[in-house]
């Protein structure tokens, strides 16, 4: 098995990651890809694998090439994910293929000598019903959200993993859980996106069609955090850089919108004048999922994209798929 090392160590460098080798598992995605991007101006060894190059849910595969290869550092972002309609139709195979990616990873890691690991989770392993904001020790205190169980659960036990080597083998082995993350790379299909790129697609597809209204289901009350995926990005790579005495660290930015407002700073970004509806016959979903941040705060690290950025950043995204000659996974046209 191959990698890719996309940069190589620079003369002189005093940087942390200097000569170092850093895997960056689910590179192409949306948050893989962020770290990259973050990762330019370092003089770290990047090892990027595909799924053609590497099979994370191939023990021997895994094996075989982290000895080869032996990355000093991994940001472990890969992982099977998918929408709602996703989650409740095929959950065997989400719960399946995460164990087999994470136990993997995660005891390779032990095995071949890493020296620190990231594990990015997600917010919906925590109790549906959590207090807010949410701290992570809501962890297992209550009951999860049924429509995503298995994804969460997966997401739990690579949590609890990361704690068990960290118990047993002294390993500095590390989980983190976002909110919702918006940004360049996100999926805009129109069956399968999350809320920013969802509502930023229809109010694209109004301003073009002349539309004088669109619609957005619920009644725009819920609230929602968002963290662009470079502020996430670069989280992750202060996490890694700190002496990091807990396992688990929530990051997000302390504060969230109302749907409502969302969608109209995203017709301003957007520059559509029409009206927004909401159609209370639709399902408003969860009310609210704030994360206490309060930890990673500790450590120095505090996000620097403004929604209004990140929001003009989205959408030229956006507008880069729409105006790619080649076709694209995350969008349907």
């Amino acid at each position: 098995m191959s990698a890719t090392n996309v940069t190589a160590p620079l003369q002189g460098s005093t940087s942390r990651f200097a000569g170092k080798k850093v895997w960056i598992t689910g590179h192409r995605g949306m948050l893989g890809s962020a770290v990259v991007r973050n990762f330019q101006d370092e003089d770290a060894q990047l090892l990027l694998t595909s799924r053609a190059d590497l099979d994370l849910t191939n023990q021997a595969a895994v094996y075989d090439w982290m000895e080869t290869n032996r990355p000093d550092y991994i940001f472990h972002v890969g992982a099977k994910v998918g929408g709602i309609h996703a989650n409740a139709t095929l959950p065997a195979s989400f719960i399946y293929d995460n164990l087999m990616i994470q136990t993997n990873v995660i005891s390779g890691a032990h095995k071949f000598g890493t020296k620190k690991l990231l594990f990015v989770a997600t917010n919906c392993t925590y109790p549906k019903n959590a207090e807010q904001p949410i701290r992570e020790s809501a962890l297992l205190t209550g009951p999860l959200d049924d429509s995503i169980r298995a994804y969460a659960v997966s997401k739990i036990a690579g949590i609890e993993m990361c704690r068990a080597y960290r118990k047993q083998y002294g390993c500095d082995f590390v989980s983190i859980i976002p909110p919702n993350l918006y940004g360049p790379g996100d999926n805009y299909h129109s069956q399968h996106s999350h809320v920013v790129a969802g509502i930023l697609r229809r109010t694209h597809e109004a301003k073009v069609l002349e539309k004088s209204e669109f619609v957005v289901w619920g009644d725009g009350t819920p609230r929602r955090e968002l963290l662009h995926v470079d502020d996430l990005a670069d989280a992750m790579k202060c996490i890694m850089l700190a002496p990091t005495t807990d396992d688990l660290y929530n990051i997000g930015c302390n504060h969230d919108i109302a749907i409502a407002d969302l969608a109209a700073m995203i017709a301003e970004v957007v520059g559509y004048q029409g009206k927004i509806v909401y159609d209370t016959d639709k399902p408003n979903g969860t009310m609210r999922k704030l994360l206490d941040s309060s930890k990673v705060r500790a450590l120095g690290w505090k996000p620097n994209i403004t929604e209004k950025a990140g929001l003009e950043s989205a959408y030229k995204d956006f507008l880069g798929l729409l105006e790619s000659p080649t076709p694209d996974a995350r969008i349907d046209l």
